[in-house]
């Protein structure tokens, strides 16, 4: 796999998602026309599919490469929270062996994407009908469930890893899991996820670890590896 099967309704699914991989005539367009406008016209015709698909493999490729110097998923079952178009569980998929994945996601796309902090988390730029095609299309068909995070009962399982890049305590807060993750992680569940506050977790885990850090001019943030929920 080099590049994603994928159409312009799941292109414009993504862009709403990875701002960064947005063209700069787009980005422009939707400062000078609102993000609302944005949303619900210019998302849906002005994109290029095909170079939205390299850039976003390629950037997903990366953060695979990132992840496997200290992951083996080889036999592992893995939930992604709120991912949206899961390129990386993909590219998991096509280089591990026995991995199965749980995906919770919100299943619509809000009329006026925002970014940022969401204090609610109630923004969403997702369809679940495309999504499982979109994950059918590129070869992930038997090992994977979907869950939808406002209207399923979200399954009570044990996971091996929890996956959540640019999305828990990135865009809403660590709270809206934590109960949840507390019931399906062992001792030796890894969670890692995207964070501007590190140093908060160690009040959560017993073990945090830095990754790396992500220095933007907007939202710079360090990725963390944790496991073993403090009892209190």
């Amino acid at each position: 796999m080099e590049y994603l099967n994928l159409n312009k309704a799941i292109a414009r699914l993504i862009i709403l998602q990875r701002v960064e991989l947005q063209s700069f005539w787009i980005r422009k367009l939707r400062k000078i026309f609102g993000r609302y406008i944005f949303t619900n016209f210019f998302s849906r015709f002005f994109i290029a599919e095909t170079k939205i698909n390299q850039k976003y493999y390629s950037r997903m490729n990366e953060e695979y490469k990132n992840l496997n110097n200290t992951i083996n998923f080889d036999g592992k079952k893995i939930l992604s929270i709120e991912p949206v178009m899961v390129a990386l569980e993909l590219i998991i998929n096509t280089r591990s062996k026995n991995t199965f994945f749980t995906i919770i996601e919100k299943n619509y796309v809000s009329k006026k994407i925002v970014y940022g902090w969401d204090i609610q988390n109630k923004e969403g730029y997702n369809d679940l009908n495309l999504l499982k095609v979109f994950l059918e299309n590129n070869g992930m068909k038997n090992n994977c469930e979907i869950y939808d995070f406002d209207n399923d009962d979200l399954p009570f399982k044990k996971f091996d890893y929890v996956l959540s890049l640019y999305s828990l305590d990135y865009h809403y807060d660590f709270s809206f899991y934590q109960e949840y993750l507390k019931k399906v992680c062992t001792e030796n569940t890894k969670i890692i996820f995207d964070t501007i506050r590190p140093e908060y977790f160690n009040k959560i885990f017993k073990n945090v670890q830095v990754l790396f850090s992500q220095e933007k001019k907007i939202h710079s943030s360090k990725r963390i590896i944790c496991d073993n929920f403090l009892v209190g």
